[in-house]
């Protein structure tokens, strides 16, 4: 059986500042249905764009090269009508910032409403009613009044709750989250997540998840794409992701992590700075960055190399397996040590 999901070799340029910037490189993944993929990485490596490539949201000019196939049909092939049922029926996304994302001088009802009364043409009453049915379902206690608010009056928690319900009103096979959980606290966040995945659960959607948290990722996600300068670098079971990382930018992210159990001196840094998909150089884009680089990791782009379920962009593979992760823990502080 065909993936509900397939991006194949997708490679995205994009004009900026006159010159055509590569942003994505020949990035590949699969998702079934009912299942959920976590996308984690630096700021800017590439998961927005990812994710707004498969829900065709690009700029003007932009060049996309390789496929992205939804339900076996090519997404760049959809026009008109099929693209118009595509974005609003087969794929629903979760942006970011909800205050962004919604109309400052529009109600809640009127945000709720306005998809289900011009794309499913319901009348007015039955869409206000379906409306109530969603902030129900999401948690939100009196619908009724929430309709009538603005933006504004609702908490960011409420907001992102109104976006879930958004996002699901018209059960979509694939959710696209982008970050949904950023701006709110721990508490907030929890619940909100527990929300996401009781709506996924309940409709069976497959869902695309966005985050810079690796603990997030491993909670939520039943394998995680660890993306770096616009490529993938590994993909592999989130629960064996923080225990046996198979590339030296996953094995970099988890040691610089924090831990509530241990406490340690100073925490690993990586060093240098971020890099970019249209700054990466020649071989192994994260090569400057990385302890374990040798001569071989910059003589061309390394290959996806598949390891038993997993994959990983590292020619050192599977000889580094297993000596990457080296964390210097400090004994848990005594009861005395905390009241000081």
């Amino acid at each position: 059986m065909n993936a509900l999901l397939e991006v194949d070799g997708l490679t995205v340029r994009l004009p900026v500042a006159g010159e055509s910037r590569t942003v994505l490189r020949d990035v590949s993944f699969s998702l079934d249905s009912g299942s959920t993929l976590g996308l984690v990485g630096e700021s800017g490596s590439g998961k927005s764009m990812t994710v707004r490539t498969i829900a065709r949201l690009l700029p003007d000019g932009a060049d996309v090269r390789g496929g992205v196939r939804f339900d076996g049909a090519e997404v760049f092939d959809l026009r008109t009508d099929a693209l118009r049922s595509y974005r609003a029926k087969d794929v629903a996304m979760i942006f970011q910032d909800a205050r962004a994302h919604t109309n400052p001088v529009r109600t809640i009802g009127d945000f709720l409403t306005e998809a289900m009364r011009t794309n499913d043409r319901m009348p007015k009453p039955a869409a206000r009613k379906r409306a109530q049915e969603l902030l129900a379902e999401v948690g939100i206690g009196d619908p009724e009044r929430r309709l009538r608010q603005y933006p504004h009056e609702l908490s960011g928690g409420l907001l992102q709750r109104v976006m879930i319900a958004a996002a699901v009103a018209a059960r979509p096979r694939l959710i696209l989250a982008d970050e949904p959980t950023t701006a709110l606290d721990v508490t907030t966040q929890a619940e909100v997540m527990a929300t996401l995945g009781r709506m996924q659960r309940e409709y069976g959607m497959a869902m695309l998840f966005i985050t810079h948290d690796l603990e997030l990722a491993g909670a939520v996600c039943d394998e995680t794409i660890v993306l770096y300068a616009g490529q993938v670098m590994e993909r592999q079971a989130s629960a064996r992701l923080h225990q046996d990382p198979l590339h030296p930018y996953t094995a970099a992210l988890v040691q610089a992590r924090p831990e509530i159990d241990r406490r340690v001196d100073r925490l690993p840094a990586i060093t240098g700075h971020p890099t970019t998909a249209y700054e990466a150089p020649d071989g192994c884009a994260f090569a400057p960055r990385c302890r374990f680089a040798e001569e071989r990791c910059r003589a061309g782009v390394p290959p996806l190399l598949q390891i038993g379920p997993s994959q990983t962009r590292c020619v050192q593979m599977p000889g580094l397996r297993g000596r990457m992760v080296r964390r210097q823990h400090v004994d848990s502080p005594s009861n005395e040590e905390i009241q000081r």
